[in-house]
């Protein structure tokens, strides 16, 4: 990393400034989601015109695992020739970049965008986390430095990376969460929520505008639970740490993958290679192993007395590698939601071991551990295993399960690839032209 010279402190808001900025801070909201609900709907249209329609057409199963590699082969090909050719080669690597990163040149953003809404509609292990806040970032910094001169960059930054993340998870509760270290450690600036306030303005406005078009809920269907025991926390207990440590094998397993996959150094081989391996594994794990996770998550859950042990077992094993391959393998997308499915599996896992767990509880600590191991952030793991069961009796279970698991991850490897690890590429060959 270069050094740069320290950020001057920025002076305490005033109630006039802050009423002032939630103009701007409303808009930006708004603006966050319908970015990620036009790259949504944009996927969408892709996906069932390549999963459904064709098929249907050709008198194809779209379930077999010839079209499933047929499909994950083609998109890797697509999105490798993205990064290859196409002005701005999709912004940086996904795998080095952390959920809020510093924006890119505007030229970078619809090669991201397309890489991103290829790898979403073709059945990618990747959620769109990382790249919509990276475009909403990138794209609102430079339009409000035109237009609202007078707003910090810093604080552009931090409501587009909260509108958009208050979007995706359909509540300004989860952008609060992420925030709340990260604005503390903003010099100056008055209190807490006076840093927070701007930013969950625009959580507030971009999960009103995401619910008004799309509804998106992370909820499954779940049995009631209404009473907690001794045995369930025990059970969260071992639930959590097993998923965190699956995790932290994740991130241990992550750069040595990436090294791997980026020793072919030219981005076309990179994710065509990608392709072929994720072609494999959607194949061996069926549709049920495909896509960011969030649809087949509640399938698999509700669904669960369909797939024996044995078969959960598989499903795992080849989300976390599917995980890993496309997150290694230049693909552009985030890695939260399909951790998230792999932690509602694992704790389907656990009640089909022990048929005696609460569900509920089992899919939470098993979101929870993983999603902490992914994400290092204890507060948005435990309202993503809350978000995921719609049970708030599962809150103190998981506030007490976050603290074995999180002396488990304090000093382990990061699920990022840092740039000592990364192996050295041309700047074309890397995609790096762009940024």
């Amino acid at each position: 990393m270069t050094s740069t010279a320290p950020e001057p402190e920025l002076a305490a808001p005033s109630v006039r400034s802050l009423l002032l900025l939630s103009i701007p801070a409303v808009v930006i909201g708004v603006v966050s989601a319908l970015t990620l609900w036009a790259v949504d709907e944009l996927a969408a249209v892709i996906d069932d015109g390549i999963w459904t329609s064709l098929p249907k057409a050709l008198g194809i199963d779209p379930s077999s695992g010839w079209w499933i590699f047929l499909i994950l082969t083609v998109t890797g090909l697509a999105v490798g020739l993205t990064v290859w050719l196409v002005p701005g080669h999709a912004g940086p690597d996904s795998a080095t970049t952390d959920l809020v990163s510093t924006p890119l040149k505007v030229g970078a953003v619809p090669s991201l965008a397309l890489a991103a809404v290829l790898g979403l509609a073709g059945g990618v292990s990747l959620g769109p986390e990382n790249p919509i806040i990276a475009i909403n970032v990138s794209l609102l910094v430079a339009l409000v430095g035109r237009l609202w001169k007078a707003v910090p960059a810093r604080i552009v930054m931090l409501m587009a990376a909260a509108g958009t993340i208050g979007a995706l998870f359909g509540t300004p509760v989860a952008a609060a969460l992420v925030f709340t270290g990260v604005v503390a450690a903003v010099k100056g600036g008055g209190a807490l929520w006076d840093k927070l306030f701007l930013p969950l303005v625009s959580a507030a406005a971009g999960s009103l505008t995401m619910t008004l078009l799309a509804h998106p809920h992370f909820g499954i269907p779940m049995p009631s639970y209404t009473q907690v025991t001794g045995w369930d926390v025990l059970a969260a207990l071992i639930i959590g740490v097993v998923s965190t440590a699956l995790g932290l094998l994740g991130a241990v397993l992550f750069p040595l993958i990436h090294r791997a996959f980026h020793a072919l150094r030219h981005p076309l081989l990179v994710t065509l290679a990608g392709g072929v391996v994720l072609g494999l594994l959607g194949a061996l794990g069926g549709p049920i192993t495909l896509f960011k996770g969030l649809e087949q998550m509640g399938t698999l859950v509700v669904n669960r007395a369909d797939y024996p042990t044995g078969q959960l077992v598989l499903i795992i094993v080849v989300k976390l590698a599917a995980l890993l391959v496309a997150a290694s393998a230049g693909f552009r997308g985030g890695r939260v939601f399909p951790a998230v499915f792999i932690g509602a599996a694992i704790g389907t896992l656990a009640v089909a071991l022990v048929p005696g767990i609460p569900l509920p509880v089992a899919v939470a600590a098993g979101v929870f551990g993983i999603t902490l191991a992914v994400t290092r952030d204890g507060w948005i793991a435990i309202f993503i295993g809350v978000a995921v069961t719609q049970n708030l009796l599962v809150l103190p279970i998981l506030s007490l399960a976050v603290l074995p698991a999180w002396l488990m991850v304090t000093k382990a490897p990061e699920f990022l690839i840092k740039p000592a690890t990364l192996t050295p590429t041309s700047p074309r060959a890397a995609g790096g032209a762009g940024r």
